[in-house]
């Protein structure tokens, strides 16, 4: 391949790739707020007017976990077109393996995630719609680690993975070329993420999960930590932000109610 041929190839890669994520993560968005109103159709459940309520059975691990994916895909995606970019690059020029392996080992480690995921939401739900004090407090304490998480070392060094694609590369990217070791990245790099933002994803099973309000917050948080010159300086005060919120969830439980 001539280097005019590895330069339209990139360009095209350029193009391409960021607008098929961003479709993507708007799928994903579509799919989340299906889920959404399943959840709370299942909650409210078949019953007689006056008649005390009776939620259905929840959601099963299959359906949870295709949500959850969704989920992912529709707060994860834009944050990572920086990274998939550069690979998408060396895919364009022959010296990576096809990008639907990278991105295949982000999802897959984003999946496994789901799985304490579900048994969390499947324990808290039901306690939240119903106001219940401890789960309040549950989400309290959820938010006070957030809170701290966001202050720690381990946040960012994470983070700085994040918003540097290139040093992942030099540090994490061997065998790109081989469909497995392409996959192998794509996981590592979904660490990295995972490490990230973690905490807020425990805070959004703490709250419901499937919110559509805390996950356009949260996405929006996510994105600009990652892109934003400022990102390492937002952690810090949605840091803060967290621990407040966490002591008035433990001094005021029930004001849970008003965030689910």
């Amino acid at each position: 391949m001539s280097v005019s041929e590895v330069r339209r190839a990139a360009g095209r890669s350029d193009i391409w790739l960021p607008a098929a994520l961003l479709i993507l993560a708007g799928l994903g968005w579509w799919w989340s707020a299906v889920s959404a109103e399943d959840m709370g159709a299942g909650m409210a459940g078949d019953q007689m007017p006056g008649m005390p309520m009776h939620p259905q059975p929840a959601m099963s691990f299959i359906a949870f976990l295709v949500a959850w994916v969704a989920m992912m895909a529709a707060m994860m995606f834009p944050a990572v077109v920086p990274v998939v970019r550069l690979y998408g690059r060396a895919a364009a020029n022959g010296q990576a393996a096809p990008v639907a392996f990278f991105v295949g080992g982000y999802l897959v480690l984003w999946s496994i995630v789901g799985i304490p995921a579900f048994f969390a939401w499947s324990r808290l739900h039901e306690p939240l719609m119903d106001g219940s004090p401890w789960a309040g407090r549950v989400a309290g304490a959820v938010a006070l680690g957030a809170g701290l998480y966001q202050l720690t070392p381990l946040k960012s060094v994470c983070l700085r993975h994040c918003r540097s694609p290139l040093s992942f590369f030099l540090r994490h990217g061997k065998h790109l070329d081989r469909p497995l070791g392409a996959f192998v990245a794509g996981g590592r790099h979904g660490v990295f993420c995972v490490g990230c933002c973690w905490m807020l994803m425990a805070l959004l099973v703490a709250f419901g999960a499937m919110q559509l309000a805390w996950m356009l917050i949260f996405a929006v948080l996510i994105l600009l930590e990652k892109v934003a010159p400022f990102g390492e300086r937002l952690a810090v005060v949605t840091g803060v932000a967290l621990l407040v919120l966490g002591g008035a969830l433990l001094v005021h439980p029930a004001f849970v109610t008003h965030l689910v």
